[in-house]
């Protein structure tokens, strides 16, 4: 299968078996501190199945191009009303509503908080977060094909329609829980964020960089369970700064509570 992505200065293409359809020169990109081999994996596979990749990029960057446009939209609806939205995302299973909903406790009479709640289907976690004194704004992707397993700007454009946004002053954006497609979208966020568990393993920043590489801050959840897994924490850092060097650390237990007055003092700074 061919693997189709956009680099941070926006371009997109195609890897091919013999590199053809790139449309640049590799060096032209920043891609962090990875070890090239890491970059270079991308170029391992069947790719034959795709004859139409000049088709399928312009098609790729038209899709971007609308969103960006929605995405500055939104991010000019947020400024208009004073308003500081943070992208949170994750992979399935992180903890990531629950540390949400952790915040929100801690700011109820404090920050008027709202959340876009993005699932592909249910209302378990909006439901989850009903008592928290939040604005709530329901998004299931479902009717995607197989369900979008993305938030998009102009998905996030529908849902800030159900939000009195001049009475709010921080927006919460929690994605669809994927640790690939998120963090390709613009959503029209001040800031990116992303829970990670440890039950994760190691390797993650490594395997999805592009994750990584795109948040402010990383919250390393369920840190209760270090004592039970065979998980090295150093580890799992130096492979996060090879990725993103200056990415903010903040670790946490959701259950026990330790670390979360540090999240939500980060949370504070992008609103003061």
């Amino acid at each position: 299968m061919g693997r189709f992505h956009r680099h941070d200065d926006g371009t997109v293409h195609s890897h091919s078996h013999d590199g053809a359809g790139h449309g640049h020169e590799h060096g032209h990109h920043d891609h962090g501190d990875i070890p090239r081999h890491h970059h270079d994996q991308e170029l391992i596979g069947d790719h034959s199945g795709y004859q139409t990749g000049p088709e399928r990029i312009d098609v790729l960057e038209r899709i971007f191009d609308e969103n960006d446009a929605a995405a500055a939209a939104n991010r000019a609806l947020l400024d208009a009303n004073e308003v500081v939205a943070v992208n949170l995302m994750s992979s399935p299973g992180s903890g990531k509503t629950t540390v949400l909903g952790a915040v929100l406790d801690a700011l109820n009479g404090q920050v008027r908080c709202g959340v876009v709640e993005g699932d592909i289907e249910t209302s378990i976690d909006s439901d989850r977060l009903a008592n928290k004194g939040a604005q709530i704004a329901l998004l299931n992707t479902g009717n995607g094909f197989g369900g979008e397993c993305h938030l998009d700007a102009p998905m996030v454009a529908r849902a800030l329609k159900d939000l009195d946004l001049p009475v709010l002053d921080l927006l919460f954006i929690e994605n669809v829980g994927n640790l690939v497609c998120p963090a390709e979208f613009d959503v029209g966020a001040h800031a990116k964020a992303m829970v990670y568990s440890v039950t994760e393993g190691e390797d993650k920043p490594l395997k999805y960089p592009v994750m990584f590489r795109t948040v402010q801050a990383i919250v390393v959840n369920k840190i209760d369970l270090l004592p039970y897994l065979d998980f090295s924490l150093d580890l799992f850092i130096e492979n996060l700064k090879s990725v993103n060097p200056g990415v903010r650390v903040i670790l946490t237990s959701a259950k026990t509570g330790e670390g979360l007055p540090d999240l939500v003092d980060w949370v504070l700074e992008q609103i003061s």
